[in-house]
């Protein structure tokens, strides 16, 4: 395991913010949570980007995963094996990260993420 502090830029956080509202989600991590299986359901690889943690949103792993960290760093080696990636620790860092970011990203754009409900509803669509 290779990713200890989960750590957010400050445009993820803000997602977040809104994110929190609109669903009644009060825990960072569970958002994170819904964010990070979101972007592993995409097909697509996520695009290359540096991705500044500048905010002030920091958990640990244990935090972010709850009770689920095995099977969700399992969900991220496999993707990254299927997509033709390592599994080093820093490319399995990487694409964490990335995967993370752009979860949030597609989940404050898709209408259905407004309540709780919704987001079930994207799980089960993907």
């Amino acid at each position: 395991m290779t990713v200890e502090h989960v750590r957010l830029s400050k445009t993820a956080r803000d997602q977040l913010v809104t994110l929190k509202r609109r669903t009644g989600i009060g825990q960072w991590n569970v958002l994170c949570r819904w964010a990070l299986c979101r972007s592993l359901a995409e097909p697509s690889v996520p695009p290359a980007a540096r991705i500044v943690t500048d905010s002030n949103v920091e958990m640990t792993w244990k935090v972010f995963a709850g009770a689920h960290g095995d099977v969700l760093w399992a969900a991220l080696k496999v993707r990254c094996h299927n997509d033709g990636l390592g599994l080093d620790e820093e490319t399995l860092a990487t694409q964490f990260r990335l995967h993370l970011h752009r979860g949030i990203g597609y989940l404050i754009g898709d209408t259905r993420s407004s309540d709780i409900e919704g987001l079930v509803e994207l799980a089960l669509a993907e």
